[in-house]
């Protein structure tokens, strides 16, 4: 796998572990996920600065964007009892849809 989409992978992971860490720190009242919150973005946008030497602003942030709300989504499900009705699900499918027509088959991502 080539390293801006290792880079781009590591950037939704952090960004998930941040937003996962930011609903967990009560607007920011409990310190310890708050800390994680800042940290783990910080190193998203770093990872995802890395992704941008290669692929082009709009994919990268649809890519990453796009991965991240279906797995907060998931996330909220699981572990914050948050449902989902019919017409999300509908939506997080056609998000992913869209980064897999991106993927396989847009000339602007690189391969």
């Amino acid at each position: 796998m080539p390293f801006h989409y290792i880079a781009l992978v590591i950037a939704i992971i952090a960004e998930t572990i941040g937003t996962t860490a930011l609903q967990a720190s009560h607007q920011f009242t409990r310190p310890l996920p708050a800390a994680i919150c800042v940290v783990t973005y910080a190193a998203s946008f770093y990872f995802m600065a890395l992704a941008l030497k290669v692929m082009p602003v709009g994919i990268v942030y649809a890519i990453w964007s796009g991965l991240g709300i279906v797995l907060i989504a998931g996330i909220g499900f699981v572990v914050f009892g948050q449902r989902l009705d019919r017409a999300a699900v509908l939506g997080l499918a056609l998000i992913i849809a869209g980064i897999v027509v991106i993927q396989l088959f847009s000339d602007t991502t690189p391969h």
